[in-house]
């Protein structure tokens, strides 16, 4: 196992939870307007209608995730539901969730990714928070979908490659730019970002941190072997198409 142990900050329990939901509200309006994950939306659009599922849950979703954008692309007309949960549901998301296209909800409840509730079937997606997870956790939640059959994809942007490291140099200004153009308006975002950068920085130092923690494409194998059955199938790799390339783990159930 390659992968290093490092931490963020955003995840310490000493941090202010409000300011760790600016923070993912900052990570959702960034991916969302540079269209971040669009190299896979086929790739993942091909593996939901594949395992049959009429709905994704997706885990670790902070302030939504990448699904503004992508939503359309996924669910095409299949009039599919996406559901967001946390392990900590994002209380700035509850509150814009009527601007939310396409049929998405939020889950009230905590929701652990190692242990999904028995009511919530569906395809699972992980966007740009399996770094966050050690080996035994991250195999836990590997584990977990394949016991139920139930799909689920992996996707991360962050690599600890020279040209991802350089791109996240430019996370803090994105995330001004965020904190600008995001709605509904609040002072709060303006002066957590704007008058006193911690949003920024935290985004910043964060990201550096995300890339040096980062499961390589031997990793993600490492991961799943044993988790073998006739009719489920994982599938690893690396999608390029858009700003950074995306490295994905997909496990369907026929």
């Amino acid at each position: 196992m390659r992968r290093q142990r490092w931490f963020e900050i955003h995840d310490q329990p000493w941090f202010p939870r409000f300011l760790r939901d600016l923070v993912t509200e900052a990570l959702e309006t960034v991916w969302n307007q540079n269209r971040t994950y669009h190299p896979i939306a086929e790739r993942l659009r091909d593996a939901v209608a594949g395992s049959k599922a009429d709905r994704i849950v997706d885990l670790c979703s902070g302030g939504g995730g990448p699904w503004k954008s992508l939503s359309s692309e996924v669910a095409g007309e299949r009039g599919l539901e996406i559901c967001l949960t946390d392990l900590y549901p994002n209380k700035l998301l509850r509150q814009k969730k009527t601007d939310c296209a396409y049929a998405i909800t939020i889950w009230p409840d905590s929701v652990d990714a190692r242990r999904v509730p028995a009511e919530l079937t569906g395809f699972r997606t992980i966007f740009s928070s399996f770094h966050h997870f050690d080996p035994a956790a991250a195999r836990a939640i590997l584990a977990d979908a394949f016991a139920r059959r139930e799909g689920i994809g992996i996707f991360e942007g962050a690599r600890p490659d020279a040209w991802t490291l350089v791109a996240v140099t430019a996370m803090p200004f994105l995330a001004v730019r965020a904190a600008l153009t995001a709605r509904p308006f609040r002072w709060g975002r303006i002066f957590w970002s704007c008058v006193l950068p911690v949003v920024p920085a935290v985004v910043w130092v964060d990201g550096v941190l995300s890339c040096l923690r980062s499961y390589s494409l031997e990793d993600l194998q490492e991961l799943t072997r044993g988790l073998e059955a006739e009719g489920y199938t994982w599938r690893i790799g690396d999608q390029s198409g858009g700003p950074v390339p995306i490295r994905y783990l997909i496990g369907t159930a026929a």
